[in-house]
């Protein structure tokens, strides 16, 4: 029972709490009851724009125009209830000078500041006429069709006149349209005559040209057969909700047509508000946004399915209008809001936030999302109490919402930390300090929350560490080379934590840059091209020192250094077809980065280089190491020559001891193909046994495209049993029976019969 007591007080005392908070909130919270309204001044006449204000005085209200204050004093005056009054509505006509303009109210008091709508001020005026009435000729019984057009502010008032007479609007054949077209149906003989037309506003009033209408033909009954025929169809027209929209159609023919409205999507058009002017123009009152689309005039002849069409777009807009607004809170320090507003209208509207009648600009905590319709604001300061508005505008109107941030301190909270400051120890270190409270204040503290990310990150790559609360010094480690962070820190009590500290920014030390990635391009045999980029990881690049150097000559070396915003270089005056190690080395304040190694050959066959991998070693050892492989390989090919050699004799010596040879002695009786040629002549050889087989290879600038015996010319291989052996030489006849010896065949055939030899056989 005590407990079920406890927490029926803990309630109460809550929404006692919430409800004295609304209460304070909503008594102290700026609202409009008048705001100023669109409106049309006459020169040089007084002019009053209204605004009036409830909220927790005193109350400062201040007009602008254009987003710059007025002054008052001779020309303009505000009245004691917030009401601005110019005396002389003026635009000079010798300057850009004039009191028209979009005007706003702003209202402040102690906790915020609130603007108005903004209100256009247009000044009254009628300029000459767009178009004047045209005379025409009509037949007897047919349509006639006058117009003028004039650009007013506010809209003029058109009538017409008939040879200096007022037109009667009685007479059912005369219809008078909105926008300054006169249709007369019907035409009489009676109807000619000098017509124009009057503009009047409050600005001024204007007579058009006169144009002369004329009535031809013979009588209506007499008349011949026509097609229909629509004069004047419908216009594209945007409107206003509410407003009223007129879609001119008229159109002649014999017998006279039957006009019909229709949309072209097929939904009814209704009846509620829509009538018929004259024969056949439509009118829309009081529009709605279901009235927008695509509306088709039908001019049919009577009994038949003969028509003409004709088709225009009604465009209905509306000003925005709120389906939710935001509401004020009040919240502690360091503590989060967030703001609804959400608007509908046709064109749908573009939503913007202003703080104290500032336009928002997002910051590190504040934060607009889906499309401007939600305001977040985290780690509440002082700086963040104040009225925010939201404006929802398109091309229909604007509308604004306001909300006050009201800033709560919450009981036996403890105060922010003094002192707080940070010092860059390491590369990837900072060290962090801030005073420690007093006694009564260390009492209440349970530990510390350091809150710190990269500085550009969004808050949800801050990263957190509690603190000891006996502890007044922290190391963050881990941290990036040569970045800045943003850091702040909050003090916690069992009751919550405090205001957080002013965020300071700290940069870590520079380390080295990391290894620069590059590759080469030979152009030539004595040139190369060098490209490199920017490290990837953090560590400032002052400059790139590039090395090179012939591997067979290491002492001849060459070096360049280049800022760090060269990227490429070209080498030249190299030593043609030879083989250059390149080194590049990126470097800063704090030393050299590992260096980036390749070895590229300028040879015809090379044109490109193996990349090279980041090498630690000592640039000593690596040529060293290059010339000891180069060494051992000259050793190996010589062997292998010497090997070949010694193979060769001795399966030659062997064939002469087992076989008895003939060797030719002409070149004709060397060539010897398959019987087709008269030069061909058989070889006289005997062969009593068979020697070993062996296998011979040509090197890859000889052919090798038949297997009939002739010369063999090898330059670089000898393969025997499919082994390969380098750097040897050797030239023979190679027939059914073997390889004959070496020195017959050098001693019988000369270089140009073996150069000939070579060319006509292959094996």
């Amino acid at each position: 029972m005590k407990m079920l007591w406890t927490w029926m007080m803990m309630t109460m005392t809550i929404m006692m709490m919430g409800l004295f908070l609304s209460g304070v909130i909503g008594a102290s919270e700026l609202a409009f009851l008048t705001e100023p309204s669109d409106v049309i001044a006459v020169r040089d006449n007084p002019l009053m724009l209204h605004c009036q204000v409830e909220g927790e005085g005193p109350i400062t209200i201040t007009w602008r125009r254009n987003g710059v204050p007025v002054a008052t004093g001779v020309r303009a005056a505000l009245l004691s209830n917030g009401t601005l009054l110019i005396r002389n509505f003026s635009k000079r006509r010798e300057s850009n000078d004039t009191d028209a303009g979009e005007y706003d109210c702003a209202a402040e008091n102690r906790y915020g500041m609130l603007i108005s709508r903004k209100a256009r001020v247009q000044l009254a005026s009628l300029p000459k006429f767009l178009s004047h009435p045209r005379s025409l000729a009509v037949d007897e019984g047919g349509v006639a069709r006058l117009s003028c057009q004039v650009n007013g502010i506010p809209e003029a008032n058109i009538t017409w006149q008939r040879d200096r007479l007022p037109l009667s609007t009685t007479d059912p054949r005369y219809t008078l349209l909105p926008n300054g077209v006169l249709q007369i149906t019907s035409v009489q003989r009676s109807d000619s005559g000098l017509f124009r037309c009057i503009a009047s506003n409050i600005a001024n009033t204007r007579y058009s040209h006169e144009a002369q209408l004329s009535i031809t033909g013979p009588v209506a009954g007499s008349r011949t057969y026509k097609e229909p025929i629509i004069l004047s169809g419908p216009q594209n027209l945007t409107i206003n909700i509410h407003q009223t929209a007129i879609l001119e159609c008229i159109a002649t023919g014999n017998p006279r047509p039957i006009v019909s409205w229709s949309r072209l999507d097929g939904r009814s058009i209704g009846v509620e508000g829509v009538q018929v002017l004259g024969t056949g123009n439509l009118m829309i009152s009081d529009a709605t946004l279901q009235h927008s689309g695509v509306y088709v005039c039908s001019a049919n002849r009577p009994g038949s399915r003969s028509r003409r069409t004709a088709h225009g777009r009604l465009v209905v807009q509306a000003p925005p209008e709120f389906v939710q607004w935001p509401q004020s809170v009040s919240r502690p320090a360091g503590g989060s809001a967030v703001f609804s507003c959400m608007a509908t209208g046709v064109p749908e509207p573009h939503l913007i936030w202003l703080k104290n009648g500032k336009l928002l600009t997002p910051s590190g905590n504040v934060k607009l999302t889906n499309g401007n319709t939600t305001l977040a604001i985290t780690r509440i300061t002082p700086e963040d109490e104040a009225i925010y508005q939201c404006i929802a505008e398109n091309s229909a109107g604007a509308n604004q919402a306001s909300a006050r941030l009201a800033l709560s301190q919450g009981p036996d909270l403890p105060e922010a930390p003094t002192g707080f400051r940070a010092a860059a120890l390491r590369p990837n270190s900072l060290q962090l300090t801030w005073d420690k409270p007093d006694q009564q204040m260390d009492q209440q503290i349970i530990g510390y929350v350091l809150h710190i990310r990269r500085l550009g990150e969004p808050d949800s790559a801050e990263l957190q560490e509690a603190v000891d609360k006996n502890s007044f010094m922290h190391d963050f480690n881990n941290l990036e080379a040569a970045t800045t962070y943003s850091i702040y820190l909050k003090a916690y009590s069992a009751q919550g934590g405090s205001q957080q500290t002013s965020a300071i920014r700290a940069t870590t030390l520079g380390g080295v840059p990391s290894p620069p990635s590059f590759f080469t391009k030979v152009l030539n045999q004595s040139a190369m091209q060098v490209y490199w980029e920017l490290p990837s990881k953090p560590g400032k690049v002052e400059g790139f020192r590039l090395e090179y150097h012939e591997v067979s000559n290491p002492d001849v070396k060459g070096q360049d250094t280049f800022p760090e915003h060269i990227n490429t270089h070209t080498i030249s005056h190299l030593e043609p077809a030879a083989v250059y190690e390149i080194q590049l080395v990126a470097f800063n304040g704090n030393g050299d980065s590992p260096s980036t190694r390749r070895l590229v050959s300028l040879s015809e066959d090379q044109v490109s280089a193996t990349a090279g991998q980041t090498c630690n070693c000592d640039q000593a050892a690596g040529s060293m190491s290059t010339l000891l492989i180069g060494i051992h390989s000259g050793f190996a090919c010589i062997l292998c020559c010497l090997l070949v050699v010694l193979l060769v004799y001795r399966r030659s010596f062997f064939c002469r001891k087992t076989a008895s040879w003939e060797t030719p002695t002409t070149l004709n009786d060397v060539r010897r193909s398959k019987g087709d040629t008269p030069e061909s002549n058989e070889l006289s050889q005997r062969c009593d046994s068979t020697p070993p087989p062996v296998m011979v290879m040509m090197e890859s600038t000889l052919s090798a495209a038949s297997s009939a015996p002739g010369i063999l010319l090898t330059s670089d291989l000898l393969c025997s049993k499919s082994r390969r052996l380098n750097g040897c030489s050797i030239a023979g006849v190679y027939d059914s029976c073997g390889l004959s010896s070496v020195a017959s065949v050098s001693q019988r055939l000369s270089n140009s019969e073996l150069q000939h030899a070579t060319n006509t056989f292959s094996v």
